[in-house]
């Protein structure tokens, strides 16, 4: 079930958070303008982070998990008070969970075949992975197919200056990871690029 949604859907993907800066890098994004983070459960200290910026986030914000594999990575989210189911995946029980519990869904896919699936499971959104594969022309040959006001999020190597191209191509949103946050990167810098990457989408937009 495709969705509209208020906020800036630009998904901070955090991999790799240290609990302990959990929220300063938070704050330093939600000041720029983001309001959806995803801290990948594939990393140390996840639940931690996720718990923690759940605790401080503004009240528009979603906050949840990445590489959500299982129900039991469902529950553990949603116990960490996150709402937000993100997968790099398409699977059936997992969404199926996460819908139970109000989470908002979006599972990876990366064919129409399973994109088609994943909406007919109740997905939110589609997180069309890996971006690179996938390409522009594979997005747009997507999404002409696609029911109208599908959501399709491109995830993967996506930066402030191929932004523009994307949207016209038909993307909707994006999960941003390494080009936004990497362990270590300084706070300052990370407000920066996502700073950068807000004025990109409000300009594509």
């Amino acid at each position: 079930m495709a969705t509209r949604d208020a906020r800036l859907p630009l998904v901070a993907i955090l991999r790799g958070l240290e609990p302990e800066r959990a929220a300063d890098v938070a704050s330093a994004l939600f000041d720029a303008g983001f309001r959806i983070v995803e801290v990948p459960l594939n990393r140390p200290g996840a639940l931690q982070g996720i718990a923690t910026i759940a605790r401080n986030a503004p009240a528009d914000a979603l906050v949840g998990g990445g590489t959500m594999l299982t129900p039991a990575d469902v529950d553990a989210v949603h116990a960490a008070g996150g709402r937000l189911m993100v997968s790099p995946n398409f699977d059936a029980a997992v969404i199926a969970r996460a819908r139970q519990l109000g989470l908002f869904v979006a599972p990876g896919v990366a064919t129409p075949t399973e994109a088609f699936a994943a909406l007919a499971a109740g997905a939110n959104v589609l997180k069309l992975f890996p971006a690179e594969v996938i390409g522009t022309a594979g997005l747009k040959a997507m999404a002409s197919v696609l029911p109208a006001g599908t959501g399709l999020w491109p995830v993967g190597g996506i930066t402030p200056a191929s932004l523009a191209g994307w949207v016209k191509a038909g993307a909707s949103g994006f999960g941003i990871g390494s080009q936004l946050f990497k362990p270590g990167m300084a706070i300052t810098e990370i407000a920066a690029v996502a700073r950068e990457f807000v004025a990109a989408w409000q300009a594509a937009r």
